[in-house]
């Protein structure tokens, strides 16, 4: 298999890469080097650790800016007297990752609590950055709130196997209406369940400061690692106008134990030897070039435009013949990181422009057939501003919605123009086909103007997409497991949720389910939901609508406006996933983001050419039943994605004759050929022969030409 042999490759093609970020390094924390350790200890041996080490000494914490005061002490009449210590480690490196609450790999079965309000608010909802429902009684609500509010409480996981805890996350309640945090907690661990040991200051029982306000998670580290199964966090006081509720996310390192199946069970490998971790914006452009410098006859690097901030938009195209349209050959895009919290898109696609270089110059049939037959481009990060906020935060500490934003405060994916209501408007008045197009709708002049609150991001986007003429394309979001299909905007007003479907919509389930059903996760009916949402009952695919409208989407704008079908994927519960997470999340999508660019080469394509020849551009492919078109490149070269079966297809042009044909789409990859040759009519021959000898053509009165007509005819007599 050719990713064997990508074993001696990487390592050699990314020593410039690692040798050239070493001083760009961000200080990301490391995993201990007990979770690597061979030398494997029996469990009769772990259970004598001394569940307290001596403390060693400390080094500030680099994300006290989030809301930490590891001085800070408890005020008297709160609390029993006891004060905070440090919240700080000896060293980075003694942290463990998250245990993946927030990603779910601990399941609803390891948590427990001592008392729960009722079940939309259970020990399963407790977990960091979980989103609630619309409405205070909802199944799914947004923490666990125990049902008491007294100093008895606690919240429990259990590591199902020993494990290093080095520390804890907290929020407070997701909810619109209610503010719900705890201040404060103490935590306890146990091997049995049964024996509760408190970790200590000294003789004094250690007291965690922890919200100040509902959203913004709050991180504590031991004074040093505890080896234990079981850990809980007992509440010691919360908001004095709210009740105990806490979102929870544990950082620990699981102790080497062959004999743990489950653990094994449920562990994911990847083979592939790719730059697992998260980049800086400087560190993403150093990754770019050295896949550049590695496969410089299939790459080229450019930039769409810069962000607020001046930060430009990289992209890299992938292709036999990079720089260039080829005739007859489909273009693809990716975009990443338009919320630039929503961060696995960017190293999904910084990951996947990695892979296809090395399994290109490792002989992948599979890839070298797909770089030579189509020009893929990935722009990984659409608002490098947005993710520079959350990066310097970090992937625990960011929350749900810190640099979602462009600089200005704009929704870059929400930020374009609102094609629908104008198409749909006209529709209703019955102008199309006669004064407006059912494809290519106009953008308004009121969102061209200077002063129209359109973000820099957003216009160099919609100057990209005008300019290349993409058929297929996807936007990698986070937050959620599921692929949203247009329409994004509900038909009826005042609706927030509606079937609204395109004239496409066989296509776009197709193309959906294309991608959820070849992820490892997207369509497992037994998977537990992200949030609120159960989308494996609906296959992992979504209408847009359905699930929530939003007007001035990417996805609608890209159909209405261009010729290219644009989908999003939501490729992962957490945004911001810890870098540990990165190999597992790369094995979950990987093989999903090839099948969905192979979806491209589906359906029909041709060339439109006049009777000399030439290509014609700007002309209108229509199929019958499918009320809407597509138009050819400038080459003369169109694409249409349709699903297998037998369709009449015309061609037509400004001053051409229209042309027919049926083409029929196979179940097998690859676009059937349909080409058309089409004439001039007489009239536009006739237009244009008095153009150019500068004449107008003759106007006789209409009787005395009949009359001139019928002495003709008879002289021929």
């Amino acid at each position: 298999m050719t990713r064997r042999r990508l074993s001696f490759l990487t390592p050699l093609a990314l020593l410039g890469l690692l040798v050239g970020l070493a001083d760009l390094s961000h200080g990301s924390t490391g995993e201990d080097e007990d979770y690597y350790m061979q030398e494997l200890l029996t469990r009769e041996q772990y259970n004598q650790v001394q569940m307290l080490e001596k403390p060693v000494a400390s080094i500030p914490d680099r994300h006290e800016h989030q809301g930490q005061n590891p001085a800070k002490k408890v005020p008297k009449g709160k609390e029993e007297g006891s004060r905070q210590t440090d919240q700080t480690t000896a060293d980075a490196k003694s942290e463990c990752p998250p245990m993946g609450l927030e990603t779910l790999k601990i399941d609803d079965f390891q948590l427990h609590a001592s008392s729960t309000k009722r079940y939309g608010l259970g020990a399963h909802r407790g977990r960091l950055n979980i989103q609630a429902g619309l409405y205070e009684d909802d199944l799914y609500d947004g923490a666990w709130c125990a049902g008491r509010d007294d100093p008895l409480q606690w919240f429990e996981v259990d590591a199902r196997r020993l494990t290093k805890f080095t520390g804890v996350i907290t929020q407070g309640r997701s909810s619109l209406w209610s503010s719900d945090w705890v201040t404060s907690y103490k935590v306890m661990v146990s091997n049995d369940s049964h024996t509760w040991v408190t970790l200590k200051n000294g003789s004094e029982d250690l007291i965690f400061s922890a919200n100040r306000e509902k959203e913004i998670p709050v991180r504590n580290v031991f004074p040093a690692p505890v080896v234990a199964r079981y850990i809980r966090v007992n509440p010691r006081s919360w908001f004095n106008s709210g009740n105990i509720c806490m979102r929870v996310e544990i950082l620990g390192c699981p102790m080497p134990d062959p004999n743990n199946y489950y653990h094994r069970r449920n562990e994911v490998i990847t083979s592939d030897d790719l730059d697992f971790r998260h980049h800086s914006y400087k560190e993403m452009r150093q990754l770019m070039k050295v896949v550049n410098d590695m496969c410089p006859n299939i790459t080229r690097i450019y930039n769409i435009g810069k962000s607020q901030s001046g930060l430009k938009l990289y992209a890299i195209e992938i292709s036999d013949n990079p720089g260039e349209h080829e005739v007859g050959e489909p273009e693809f895009r990716y975009t990443a990181g338009s919320h630039g919290n929503e961060v696995l898109g960017r190293e999904l696609l910084l990951l996947l422009m990695q892979f296809m270089c090395l399994e290109y110059l490792s002989g992948n049939q599979r890839i070298r057939h797909l770089v030579e037959e189509t020009r893929i481009h990935l722009l990984p990060s659409v608002n490098p501003d947005g993710y520079e906020k959350a990066f310097e935060a970090g992937s625990e500490l960011s929350g749900w919605s810190l640099g979602r934003w462009s600089n200005d405060g704009i929704d870059i994916h929400h930020n374009f123009p609102d094609l629908n209501s104008i198409l749909w408007e006209a529709e209703a008045k019955k102008w199309i086909p006669r004064k407006m197009f059912n494809h290519h709708v106009p953008i308004p002049e009121w969102y061209q103007s200077k002063n129209a609150s359109v973000a820099v991001e957003t216009r160099a986007l919609i100057a990209w997409m005008e300019k290349m003429p993409f058929v297929l394309g996807s936007n990698l979001q986070g937050g959620e497991l599921v692929v949203t299909f247009p329409y994004d905007k509900t038909r009826s007003q005042g609706v927030t949720r509606e079937q609204t479907p395109t004239p496409d919509d066989h296509v776009f389930r197709w193309l959906a389910f294309s991608y959820a059903s070849t992820h490892r996760l997207m369509t497992d009916a037994n998977r537990r939901v992200c949030h609120t949402e159960d989308f494996a009952k609906e296959d992992g695919t979504i209408n847009g609508a359905s699930w929530h409208t939003a007007a001035g989407s990417m996805n609608d704008f890209s159909y209405l406006h261009t010729n290219c079908f644009e989908l999003s994927m939501y490729v992962g519960c957490d945004k911001f996933p810890h870098e540990s997470e990165l190999p597992e999340e790369w094995e979950n999508n990987r093989e999903s983001l090839l099948v969905f660019m192979e979806q491209v080469h589906r359906g029909i394509k041709g060339v439109v050419r006049d009777l000399q020849g030439r290509g014609i551009a700007n002309a209108v492919i229509s199929v019958e039943g499918i009320s809407h078109d597509v138009r050819t490149a400038a080459d003369g070269d169109y694409w249409r994605l349709l699903n297998p079966g037998e369709y009449r297809v015309t061609a037509r042009a400004e001053g051409y004759s229209l042309v027919s044909k049926k083409c029929e789409v196979g179940y097998e990859m690859g676009a059937t050929r349909c080409d058309f040759k089409i004439g001039r009519t007489n009239l536009s021959r006739i237009k244009e022969i008095m153009e150019k000898f500068n004449k107008q053509p003759i106007r006789l009165p209409a009787r005395p030409l009949q009359a001139r007509r019928s002495r003709e005819r008879r002289m021929g007599t």
